[in-house]
């Protein structure tokens, strides 16, 4: 309920007071407040740099947008989204803007955290150079393994989570949309304050072993990509095959030695008998080796099945389709529908063997630059729910 008030106080506050077109029914008897307020909201998105655009010749055009959040495990904090588009000096002419992306986080139970993804298009987009990296020290949950362990509140352990990690990559441009490139991983996990629900139990891998207090991963990643999508941050048309594969070895430095492919396909269609745009998503993961705990594949959080509780959901493989309408509205507003479902299971064969989770929800977004959208939304799962405050599309 908790959160649901909150997806409404910021729903009714992005229509009202962020440049709503409708007009106060108090508005004719003190014009000179309605005036005044309205124009301290404008003032403050333009110190945000909210202002719906983009200026390449500020370098690094910044746009702030802070928001409340409200989760079991975390409590009520504050999130904090932040996007800079720019254009490198190598960008050429036609090429679609760079962007440094941050999203933090802290709550009042002293969670925190941020993570940062920045893509950069050069040399009119023949070499494209990406970084992601996040740290957070925050609660955690595990279920175990499979869809039927994370259905039982009996196999709940929470415990504490301090995590790093570090990603880039490069990609070449070898045919008309499609790039190859490589890159590396490295993640550290550490577990702390371990309490199992069951008094005396302690949470097993699907292998039978103990839970472990840290894991660190470290690997080689290889990248196939046929992007035609016209902005990545918010297309409007074009589609996206990508192939991720992740091999983790002790050769780096890992704890464990393990592979783990990515196969995604997004498409982006922009209606033309209803206005807004059409999107639909296919995701797989499929890990081999000695997978750890930290590195399974997850169905929920902000943008794999939004609605259910990040990290209830883990297993070898996972697979899940996703569609949203994406509805533009008056102004600088807009509003996403979607509907999604997905399942987990130990084998590649096995997938659809167990149960299936659905998501569905409703968003609102408003664009804080220009074709940059702050997202507010409110997804469904079975018997959880879920929201989520970010900047950029959830795919």
């Amino acid at each position: 309920m908790t959160k649901r008030v909150w997806a409404l106080a910021l729903v009714l506050l992005s229509g009202s007071a962020w440049g709503s077109t409708s007009t106060p029914k108090n508005e004719a008897a003190d014009p000179s407040l309605y005036q005044r307020t309205q124009a301290w909201f404008e003032q403050l998105l333009e110190d945000l740099g909210a202002d719906g655009g983009f200026d390449p010749e500020k370098g690094i055009d910044w746009s702030v947008m802070p928001g409340p959040f409200y989760t079991p495990e975390m409590s009520l904090g504050i999130g904090v989204s932040t996007v800079g588009l720019y254009l490198p000096d190598s960008a050429g002419e036609n090429a679609q803007p760079s962007s440094i992306t941050l999203n933090g986080f802290g709550s009042v139970n002293g969670s925190v955290g941020v993570t940062i993804a920045n893509r950069n298009f050069l040399r009119d987009d023949s070499l494209r150079f990406y970084i992601d990296a996040e740290i957070y020290d925050a609660p955690d949950v595990y279920y175990g393994v499979g869809v039927d362990s994370g259905r039982s509140a009996a196999n709940k352990t929470d415990f504490e989570l301090t995590s790093y990690s570090f990603a880039p990559q490069a990609l070449m441009r070898v045919l008309p949309s499609t790039y190859v490139g490589a890159g590396f991983s490295l993640r550290a996990n550490k577990a702390r304050e371990v309490e199992p629900t069951t008094p005396g139990a302690l949470p097993a891998r699907g292998d039978g072993a103990a839970f472990p207090e840290k894991s660190f991963s470290s690997g080689m990643t290889f990248h196939i990509v046929h992007d035609s999508r016209d902005f990545i941050l918010n297309p409007s048309e074009g589609r996206l095959l990508q192939a991720d594969l992740a091999v983790y070895d002790d050769v780096f430095g890992s704890d464990h030695d393990f592979q783990k492919l990515t196969l995604n396909y997004s498409d982006y269609l922009a209606l033309e008998s209803i206005p807004g745009i059409l999107a639909w998503q296919w995701l797989g993961e499929f890990n081999h080796g000695d997978v750890p705990w930290d590195q399974l594949a997850k169905l929920g959080g902000g943008t794999r099945l939004r609605g259910y509780e990040a990290g209830r959901y883990r297993d070898r493989q996972m697979t899940l389709a996703q569609v949203e309408y994406r509805q533009p509205l008056a102004g600088r507003h807009g509003m996403v529908y979607w509907v999604g479902a997905g399942t987990l299971a130990d084998k590649a064969s096995d997938l659809g063997s167990e149960k299936w989770l659905h998501s569905v929800g409703v968003g609102y977004r408003f664009e804080i630059k220009q074709r940059v959208n702050v997202r507010l939304d409110m997804g469904f799962g079975n018997g959880e729910s879920g929201f989520y405050f970010a900047v950029n599309e959830a795919f």
